[in-house]
C-alpha cells in the first residue's frame, strides 16, 4: 500500500494532533542516537493500549511496519524506520512507587532520571543506571535490557522485572500481575510455541551451557534466551524475552519492577596504574573487596580530558601506557562505608599503583572525579573531523581477560587507522566502551567501517567467546553477526520465536534479526559539512527534555537533524523536498526556539542550539528590517513610554468591560495578525522609580524596563523596586537609583531576535551609563531580573573597545547574587513555614548561580522546593507574547507540580519567567526579594 494510504488509515483512527506527516516531522524523526537514518512515512502518538491495538491493526491492513520510539537515544539504529514511527514519550509518564519504594510501577514515556527521583525519598532507585538516565526513557530502558556503571548483571532491567503489561502483534493484551491472564494466555498457539521452544533449549547440552555461560556477564546481542532457563510458565518467560527485544516481539505498556537502596554515603578515588593489564589485573580482588564502581579509562582516553580545569595537572605527565580505574565504594551509613574502606585498605595498599590512592567522601571532590570519567566521550566528540560521526561501541569480555582485549582492541585501532580512539568503561563487568571516529561519506569508507566491525566480531566472538553488544541493543548494527555469535541452534530459536509472535513481520522488523548481511552498511547516517554548532551534534538527544519547544514544535537535536537533511536534499538535487522543509522550518525551526541556551547544559559537547538559532535569525535579516530595530533601539525612551501607555490602557479597558476583554481582543487581532502579542492574565502594570541621591551608595540599583513597564505585582502589592529599597534600608545598605533611567536596557529583546545592530547600540549605550552612575566602577550595579542580568554579563563581544574596558571594570550583581552576598548577612531572618516553591530561571543555569537558589531557599523557608520538572519557560523575555503556546507547553509539567505542592509563597527571578508559571500553576510567583521581605528584619 502507498504511504498516502497509510496516512489516510491513520488519519481516520488518530486526532490532527496526534499524528504528524508534514515532511519537515518525518525528516526530524528520521534519525535517533546511532548512525543510522531513515524517513517514517508517519510519526504517531497513541496515548492508550488500544491506540497500539489499532497501529498493530493498521501496519497488517496497509502491509507496513510499527517501530516505538521513547527518549531516542538508542545507540545501534532500534529506534529509526521507514514504516509507522510511534512516539510513546508524550503519553506514557505514570510512576507509582509501592510497597512502601519496594517497588516502581511505571509506563514507558518516563525517564529514568524522572522515576529514580519518585524513589529518592524512599532512600531507593531502579537498578539499570545507564549514562543517558536523564534522557533515556522507560521503554528504552526496558526495551533494550539497560545496565550501566554500578548495578552490573544482576540489577539490569531483565532481573528487576517483576510484573510486565504488553500488547502483541495480533493485538492481545496480557499482564503478568494478573493471575486471570495465565490462565488466558494458556488456552493460545503461543503458549505452546513457546513451551516448545523452552523444551528444545532445556533438551540442546550445549545451547544451554553456551546461554549459562553468556548470561554471566553483560550481553544484549538477540533475544533474551536465559528467560527459557531461567522461567517455567510461558508467559513468565515472554514477559522476560520482552526485555531487551528492542521492541520487536510486542509493546511493553507497564512495568514493576524491585528497587535497590540507593546508598547514600560514598567514597571514591581515582586508581593509576602503569598499563591496561596491571589495571586490569585488580579488578578481582577490587570487585571483591565490595567496590561498587570500577570504570577503566585508558591513557588516550586519559589525555582527552587532560586539558579539563579539574583535571590534576599530572595526566600531562603520565607515562604512555598508564591506565586509571575510579574506583567508588556506597554505603547506608558513615560508618558501614569506613568499615568498608578499612577492609580494603590492605588491598589497596598492596597495588602496584604509580601514585597513591586518596580516597575522598566530598561531594565536590567525587563530583570532580565522575565529571572527569564521563567527559571523555565529548572531548573526543568535540574534537573529531567535521563529516565523521562519533561511534560509542561496547563489548563484553571475561573479566580475567580485560587487560589482554584492552591491548587487542588498540591494535585494531592502529590497524584501521583510528587515531583518536578511547577505551574506557565498566571494568568490574567486563564491559568495555571505545570511540571512534568515522565518515561514511563514501563506499571506500563504508567499506573500510564494514571491514573494521568484522575484525572486531572476529576479535570478540572467536578470540574472548565475549559479547559484541555488552547494554547498547543488538539493533541494525550488530544483527549481521548474531549467528556468528549464539551459533546456529541459537538462531533458529530466535527465528522461530520471532516468527511466532510477529507472524506478518511488522514489529520493527530488521532490528536483531535480519538475514540482510549487509544491513548494518543501508541507511548509514552522513555528517555533511553544514554550520559549526551543527558539525559538533552527536544527535544523542540528550538536549531534548531540557528544551521549551519540545512539546510544542521541535527539539534541539530535530532542529540540527533538520539542518543536515537539508544539506543532503540540496545536494541531492530534491528541491521539493527541500523547499518544503525549509518553508516550514521557519516557524518550527526558528521562531519557535527560545534561544533560551539550556540545551546546552545537558549536551555532551556543549552546543547551545540557541546561539545557532539567533545566528540564522540575525542572517535572515533584511537590511531594512535591521534598519527597523535599530530606529527602535535609538528611540528606546519613546517606546517605553508607549509601552507603558498601553498597559495602563489595557488595564483600564479590562476594569471597565470585564478581566478577559484584553485577551479576546488581542487574540483576535492576532487571527488576522499572528505576530501581535497575546495580552495575558499576568499583565500587570508600570512602576514610577525615582531617583534618589545618596551620600555613600554602596551600590547602584538598575531597575530593568521590564521592571519599569510591567514591575507592578499581581496582587497589587508593593512594586519589586519599592520592595528592594525597603529592603537596603532595613539591611543599612545605600543604593543609589541614577536620573535617567528611561530608555535604558540590557537590550536582551534585540539579541534574541539576531538583531545584532540594535543589540549592539543598546548594550554599548547601557554600558556607558553604568560605567557614569557607578563613578567609573567604584560601587557595584544591581540587577532585579536574572535574563537582564546575563544579558549584560555576555555582551562584550559586541562592546566597542573602550567600552570593553568599561565592561571589564564593572560589577553587576544579579538580583540572587545581592540577595545571596549582601543582604542575607545583614539581616535577621525567621524562616517561613510551611511550603514555598522556586523556579530556577534558565540564567542561573547558564551564570552558575543555581545552587544559590538552593541555598537561599534552604536559609528562608522551613519546606521549600525547587521542581523536579523545572525547565526553561519559554518567555525568552518577550517571546511568549507571541507564541503563547510555546509557554503553556513548556510550563505545563513544571506548573501541574508546583500546582500540587499547595505552597504558602512561590518565587523566582524573573518578571515574564513569573507571569509564564502564575499562568501555567494558578499562583501568584514573585521575586525573591518578596520572600526576603516577608521572612527578614533588622539584622
Amino acid at each position: 500500500m502507498k504511504k498516502n494510504d497509510v496516512i489516510d488509515e491513520l488519519s481516520r483512527h488518530f486526532p490532527q494532533e496526534r499524528l504528524k506527516t508534514r515532511l519537515i516531522d518525518l525528516h526530524a524523526y528520521s534519525s535517533d542516537a546511532s548512525f543510522y537514518t531513515l524517513v517514517p512515512k508517519a510519526v504517531v502518538f497513541p496515548a492508550s493500549v488500544a491506540d497500539i491495538q489499532t497501529l498493530f491493526q493498521i501496519a497488517r491492513q496497509c502491509g507496513t511496519s510499527v517501530t516505538f520510539r521513547t527518549g531516542g537515544t538508542s545507540l545501534s539504529g532500534q529506534a529509526v524506520t521507514d514504516g509507522i514511527l510511534a512516539d510513546i514519550s508524550k503519553h506514557w509518564p505514570l510512576v507509582s512507587v509501592e510497597r512502601n519504594g519496594d517497588f516502581v510501577r511505571v509506563q514507558p514515556g518516563v525517564t529514568g532520571a524522572a522515576v529514580n527521583h519518585r524513589l529518592r525519598s524512599f532512600g531507593r532507585k531502579i537498578g539499570p543506571d545507564p549514562a543517558s538516565i536523564q534522557a533515556a526513557m522507560m521503554g528504552g530502558i526496558l526495551s533494550n535490557n539497560s545496565s550501566g556503571m554500578c548495578c552490573g548483571v544482576a540489577d539490569n532491567s531483565y532481573h528487576t522485572l517483576s510484573h510486565i503489561k504488553f500488547v502483541l502483534a495480533d493485538g492481545s493484551v496480557y499482564d503478568t500481575g494478573t493471575f486471570a491472564d495465565y490462565a488466558r494466555f494458556e488456552a493460545t498457539h503461543l503458549f505452546k510455541g513457546i513451551g516448545h521452544l523452552r523444551r528444545r533449549v532445556m533438551e540442546d547440552v550445549e545451547l544451554l551451557s553456551r546461554i549459562r555461560r553468556k548470561y554471566k556477564q553483560k550481553n544484549t546481542v538477540g533475544y533474551s534466551l536465559n528467560a527459557f532457563v531461567d522461567f517455567e510458565h510461558p508467559l513468565d518467560i515472554l514477559a522476560h524475552l520482552l526485555i531487551g527485544a528492542e521492541g520487536t516481539l510486542g509493546f511493553i505498556a507497564e512495568a514493576v519492577l524491585h528497587t535497590l537502596p540507593d546508598k547514600p554515603f560514598k567514597s571514591a578515588a581515582l586508581l593509576f596504574f602503569d598499563s591496561p593489564r596491571s589495571a586490569c589485573d585488580a579488578i578481582p580482588a577490587l570487585k571483591d573487596s565490595g567496590a561498587e564502581a570500577l570504570e577503566f579509562m585508558d591513557r588516550a582516553a586519559l589525555r582527552s580530558i587532560e586539558h579539563l580545569a579539574v583535571a590534576p595537572a599530572f595526566l600531562k605527565e603520565l607515562p604512555a601506557q598508564a591506565s586509571c580505574i575510579l574506583c567508588e565504594y556506597q554505603s547506608d551509613n558513615m560508618d558501614s562505608l569506613k568499615d568498608k574502606l578499612s577492609a580494603a585498605s590492605a588491598l589497596l595498599s598492596s597495588l602496584p599503583l604509580i601514585y597513591p590512592a586518596e580516597f575522598t567522601s566530598d561531594e565536590k571532590e567525587r563530583a570532580i572525579f565522575w565529571k572527569l570519567r564521563k567527559g571523555m566521550y565529548p572531548s573526543v566528540a568535540a574534537v573529531r573531523a567535521k563529516g565523521t560521526s562519533v561511534m560509542l561501541e561496547d563489548i563484553a569480555v571475561p573479566v580475567e581477560r580485560l587487560g589482554e582485549a584492552i591491548g587487542s582492541l588498540q591494535e585494531l585501532f592502529v590497524k584501521f587507522n583510528y587515531e583518536h580512539a578511547i577505551v574506557f568503561g565498566h571494568a568490574k563487568d567486563g564491559n568495555l566502551h571505545f570511540v571512534v571516529s568515522q565518515s561514511v561519506a563514501t563506499p571506500e569508507e563504508i567499506a573500510a567501517f564494514s571491514d573494521f566491525n568484522d575484525a572486531l566480531a572476529d576479535m570478540v566472538i572467536n578470540k574472548y567467546q565475549g559479547a559484541l553488544k555488552a547494554e547498547h541493543g543488538t539493533g541494525r548494527q550488530i544483527a549481521p553477526y548474531v549467528a556468528a555469535e549464539w551459533g546456529s541452534a541459537a538462531y533458529e530459536v530466535m527465528k522461530e520465536l520471532k516468527r511466532l509472535l510477529d507472524p506478518e513481520g511488522i514489529v520493527n522488523p530488521g532490528v536483531i534479526l535480519n538475514e540482510d548481511k549487509n544491513c548494518h552498511l543501508q541507511h548509514l547516517k552522513s555528517l555533511p559539512v553544514v554550520e559549526e554548532e551543527v558539525d559538533k551534534c552527536v544527535e544523542c538527544g540528550y538536549c531534548e527534555q531540557s528544551c521549551p519547544s519540545r512539546d510544542f514544535t521541535l527539539t534541539p537535536r530535530q532542529r540540527i537533524v533538520l539542518r543536515r537533511s537539508l544539506s543532503r536534499l540540496q545536494s541531492a538535487g530534491d528541491t521539493a523536498t527541500y523547499d518544503a522543509i525549509l518553508k516550514d522550518y521557519a516557524y518550527d525551526g526558528m521562531a519557535t526556539c527560545a534561544v533560551d541556551g539550556m540545551c546546552a547544559t545537558n549536551c555532551p559537547v556543549d552546543i547551545n542550539t540557541g546561539e545557532l538559532i539567533k545566528r540564522l535569525r540575525r542572517e535572515n535579516h533584511s537590511p531594512s528590517a535591521n534598519a527597523m530595530a535599530l530606529r527602535v533601539a535609538r528611540n528606546f525612551r519613546l517606546i517605553e513610554l508607549l509601552v507603558k501607555l498601553g498597559l495602563r490602557s489595557g488595564r483600564l479597558i479590562n476594569t471597565v468591560l470585564g478581566a478577559r476583554t484584553m485577551t479576546r481582543l488581542t487574540s483576535g487581532v492576532r487571527r488576522i495578525l499572528p505576530s501581535f502579542p497575546l495580552w495575558t492574565s499576568q499583565l500587570t502594570g508600570p512602576v514610577r522609580v525615582r531617583a534618589n541621591r545618596t551620600a555613600a551608595p554602596e551600590a547602584v540599583y538598575f531597575p530593568t524596563c521590564i521592571t519599569r513597564m510591567m514591575g507592578r505585582d499581581k496582587e497589587k502589592q508593593d512594586s519589586i523596586a519599592d520592595v528592594l529599597l525597603r529592603l537596603a534600608g532595613r539591611a543599612k545598605t545605600a543604593l543609589l537609583i541614577p536620573p535617567g533611567l528611561s530608555g535604558s536596557c540590557c537590550g536582551q529583546a534585540f539579541s534574541s531576535k539576531g538583531f545584532a545592530p540594535a543589540y549592539r547600540h543598546t548594550v554599548n549605550a547601557t554600558i556607558e551609563k553604568l560605567w557614569e552612575w557607578t563613578g567609573e566602577g567604584k560601587i557595584p550595579v544591581v540587577i532585579d531580573i536574572s535574563s537582564c542580568s546575563h544579558s549584560l554579563h555576555t555582551c562584550r563581544p559586541y562592546l566597542t573597545p573602550d567600552n570593553q574596558a568599561k565592561f571589564d571594570g564593572l560589577k553587576i550583581f544579579d538580583s540572587l547574587e545581592f540577595a545571596m552576598d549582601i543582604l542575607l548577612p545583614r539581616l535577621s531572618v525567621k524562616k517561613m513555614k510551611g511550603k514555598a516553591v522556586f523556579h530556577p530561571v534558565c540564567s542561573l543555569h547558564k551564570m552558575g548561580t543555581y545552587k544559590k537558589l538552593e541555598e537561599l531557599a534552604a536559609r528562608t523557608v522551613e519546606n521549600p522546593v525547587i521542581p523536579f520538572t523545572s525547565g526553561c519557560c519559554g518567555m525568552a523575555g518577550d517571546r511568549g507574547f507571541y507564541y503563547p503556546g510555546l509557554t503553556a507547553a513548556a510550563c505545563r509539567q513544571e506548573g501541574a507540580e508546583a500546582a500540587a505542592q499547595a505552597a504558602t509563597g512561590y518565587y523566582s527571578t524573573g518578571k515574564t519567567c513569573e507571569m509564564a508559571l502564575s499562568e501555567a500553576a494558578g499562583a501568584n510567583y514573585r521575586s525573591i526579594f518578596y520572600l526576603l521581605d516577608e521572612v527578614s528584619s533588622n539584622g
